[in-house]
């Protein structure tokens, strides 16, 4: 799959219990899944009322969580490894499937060039997606996403300058697969570029080189570290 290509959101799974309460079919729902009865939610589809209502009654409830799973499982673990680290921040879950952490330690938990935040997402993707298929859940905080972007549309455009000036490849630093699909779509219209991707992760880099090139693992020149010209601002 070339990594330009969007990943479909994995689909959401509903379950029909028939219990004596909501409540009941939220949690043998949670049990199924994996996930807590607070991440459930239920849809009363049927009430079938027992003998003079003496018994009580009997409901067939829908029920499914409230977005994919292995991104309700990614929010808990983050979550979880946050309030070891004591880190004044929570996760939220966007409608696009971003795990947003808001609080005060933003900074803390973004790191030098977004490397902790990445670290996190990386782990957290890991343990929580088992399914190598189904898209990955990404990390946001403090804005971080939208400014990470910025920069790297600006460093696709000074690397394709300088391929083209110089007529010779250049290895990018080692990026997340968010960050290397940034890279290849701003690349992708010019016709006297190329670009690649190599290595396995977390090391697996973007090389650019000139159209009518091949790119090569060995010889292709390092692209110089994020300096304060390219880096996060």
């Amino acid at each position: 799959m070339k990594e330009t290509e969007q990943i479909p959101m994995p689909e959401i799974e509903k379950i029909v219990y028939e219990c004596s309460s909501v409540e009941e079919a939220k949690a043998k729902g949670a049990e199924h899944w994996g996930v807590k009865p607070d991440d459930i939610e239920a849809s009363v589809l049927s009430q079938d009322k027992k003998l003079f209502g003496l018994l009580g009654s009997k409901l067939k409830v829908e029920v499914s969580p409230f977005a994919p799973v292995s991104y309700i499982r990614s929010c808990h673990f983050v979550n979880e490894i946050l309030d070891k680290m004591d880190l004044d921040l929570v996760p939220e879950l966007t409608d696009d499937g971003i795990v947003n952490l808001v609080g005060e330690d933003v900074g803390v938990v973004i790191g030098h060039y977004g490397e902790t935040l990445k670290a996190l997402e990386y782990i957290t993707n890991l343990v929580c997606h088992e399914d190598s298929a189904t898209r990955r859940v990404r990390f946001d905080c403090g804005g971080y996403r939208e400014r990470r972007e910025a920069t790297l549309r600006r460093l696709a455009e000074s690397i394709a300058r300088e391929v083209q000036r110089k007529g010779r490849s250049v290895s990018l630093e080692p990026m997340s697969s968010w960050e290397r699909r940034i890279i290849h779509i701003s690349l992708r219209d010019n016709k006297d570029i190329q670009t690649h991707s190599i290595g396995d992760e977390p090391l697996r880099r973007v090389i650019v080189c000139p159209s009518d090139a091949q790119p090569s693992r060995k010889g292709d020149r390092k692209g110089r570290p994020m300096s304060s010209r390219h880096g996060r601002r």
